[in-house]
């Protein structure tokens, strides 16, 4: 691995996505990216007792169907990396405890994505293993239940608040295929004393912001070098808010700009207010739209930000503000 400024890894032998896969719930299965998912489940419970083993199942089901099509067994995966909103990464222990396969928790909020590919990639490049697996998950009630209030109360969601998304995404990353994770860079704690938990795109816009900016100057790039570039969940007001900030700096991000909070449903026709959020938002969003399009070659190059507030219920009734994080991964097509 080679450092290029504060926070930036360039990969000397840049680890290659082999195989993908992307399972979710129903509504999001009726939102504008439905023909692109692997599977969506019908049942928000996935044929379990509770949401907490609903949300573990997803995951499980995407690391499968990620090795099957993969052509891997999971005795041949030197190391997973995964997680997901619940309280100690429960749901991706649970998801993975019968595969014994070596494995690295991670917690990034909304970012875990991202957060275990750049980890996976890292392994990967410094000669650890030939495969290692990359998830990440949420569940809609199950997030309810533990950030906000039990959905028996049926308390009002105010217009900032975003949908958890109830999927997840996994990728298997190796030495063959056609996407090259090339680049990633590590983000920043940036806390704009933001106390609002049902304003997520607010509070994690500069954290992109920061990141994004920090990774164009350490590879000395622009959003014009790129086909796409992805904000993991920040929803349309955190969408804009960072298209601001960055104008601020003399950046422009136009219409190679998407968010994958905005993406997963239609704002119209579901009732989702901001848009989507949480782990399985960019990670099935990730694993069903951008890499196949990397993977055909119709893109080139791609940035993928994926965004997390790292808050708590404890932290949030004690009228703390909310620390928020960003990280970057570059995907390009390689022939």
């Amino acid at each position: 691995m080679q450092t290029l400024g504060r926070g930036t890894i360039r990969f000397n032998k840049p680890p290659r996505i082999e195989a993908y896969a992307s399972v979710v719930g129903k509504k999001e299965g009726e939102g504008p990216l439905g023909e692109c998912f692997d599977k969506i489940e019908p049942d928000e419970y996935v044929g379990e007792s509770n949401w907490e083993k609903a949300e573990s199942r997803l995951q499980n089901e995407a690391i499968t169907l990620c090795l099957q099509k993969g052509s891997v067994s999971s005795q041949e995966v030197d190391a997973a990396t995964g997680g997901d909103l619940l309280n100690q990464c429960v749901a991706t222990s649970f998801a993975v405890r019968d595969m014994n396969i070596p494995f690295l928790g991670v917690f990034g909020a909304c970012s875990t994505m991202a957060e275990g590919l750049i980890a996976a990639s890292a392994l990967l490049d410094g000669g650890y293993g030939s495969h290692i697996i990359a998830s990440a998950g949420s569940h809609f009630c199950s997030a309810e239940k533990q950030f906000r209030t039990p959905l028996e109360y049926g308390s009002q969601r105010p217009p900032s608040a975003q949908w958890t998304v109830t999927g997840a995404g996994a990728v298997l990353l190796g030495f063959n295929g056609k996407i090259g994770v090339s680049a990633a860079t590590i983000g920043a704690i940036v806390d704009k004393g933001i106390t609002d938990a049902n304003h997520m795109g607010s509070a994690m816009a500069p954290a992109f912001a920061d990141t994004i900016e920090n990774h164009f100057k350490n590879i000395a790039a622009g959003p014009q070098d790129y086909d796409a570039i992805f904000s993991g969940d920040l929803g349309v007001i955190g969408k804009e808010l960072t298209r601001e900030l960055l104008r601020q700096n003399g950046i422009c991000l136009e219409n190679n700009y998407h968010d994958c909070g905005e993406m997963m449903f239609d704002r119209e026709k579901q009732d989702v207010h901001a848009g989507g959020s949480g782990c399985g938002c960019a990670a099935s969003v990730l694993c069903s739209y951008v890499l196949p399009r990397l993977d055909s070659g119709e893109w080139k190059r791609v940035l993928f930000a994926a965004t997390g507030a790292l808050l708590s219920p404890t932290t949030v009734l004690q009228g703390e503000s909310i620390p928020c994080i960003a990280h970057a991964v570059e995907l390009v097509h390689m022939d």
